[in-house]
């Protein structure tokens, strides 16, 4: 009788597991990141535009492709509960703002190079899977570059990037959380902060 239970209860496990993994488009993921590769590599990063347009350029690319309400609300942690609707506020804008600045920049790395697609890795988290890239680098072993995709209906959107195992979203998180914790818990002196470093 109990061998009949667990078989049923697996059997429960496994089919709610498949339907978790089976409501993400893969292969719909995988090529909206590519298009967003492709689009960031020949259109800005390997363009010959001035620094003024290739943000303007990199700033819708970055906010039409990545969740960053979705991002904000995860990297503030525990205080995004506690913070009040125009602290929230404030937060989002000043997060994108200075995420688009420092991406804007950082993605040069890539400049001349292309991005390797290496199938995808599914989440446990419902509605989310891993796409998965390397990136040849000219010196040492191909860089690792994941990106996690969330779909919603038949749209994606980017919450997380994951270069060599680091996770962008979990280093924010840890960063700004222990930071408004040593300022007595004020979310208003981690937005000070971040806009300090957009200037």
């Amino acid at each position: 009788m109990k061998k009949t239970i667990f078989a049923v209860l697996f059997a429960i496990l496994c089919l709610n597991v498949h339907s978790a993994r089976a409501d993400v488009d893969a292969a719909g993921a995988e090529k909206f990141v590519q298009k967003m590769t492709d689009e960031g590599i020949e259109q800005i990063i390997n363009a010959n535009i001035s620094k003024a347009e290739k943000q303007t350029r990199f700033k819708k690319l970055f906010n039409d492709a990545l969740d960053l309400d979705f991002i904000g609300k995860y990297v503030l942690g525990r205080y995004w509960r506690t913070a009040t609707p125009q602290q929230k506020t404030s937060f989002i804008n000043t997060y994108r703002e200075l995420n688009t600045k420092v991406w804007s920049e950082r993605f040069d790395e890539f400049k001349g190079k292309s991005f390797i697609f290496k199938g995808t890795t599914p989440s446990n988290s419902e509605g989310q899977i891993f796409v998965n890239t390397v990136v040849p680098m000219e010196q040492g072993e191909p860089a690792t570059v994941v990106w996690r995709v969330k779909q919603t209906g038949s749209s994606f959107k980017i919450i997380d990037i994951i270069i060599e195992k680091v996770s962008l979203t979990m280093a924010n998180r840890n960063e700004y959380t222990a930071y408004i914790k040593n300022n007595g818990g004020s979310v208003d002196a981690l937005i000070s902060n971040l806009k300090t470093k957009l200037k």
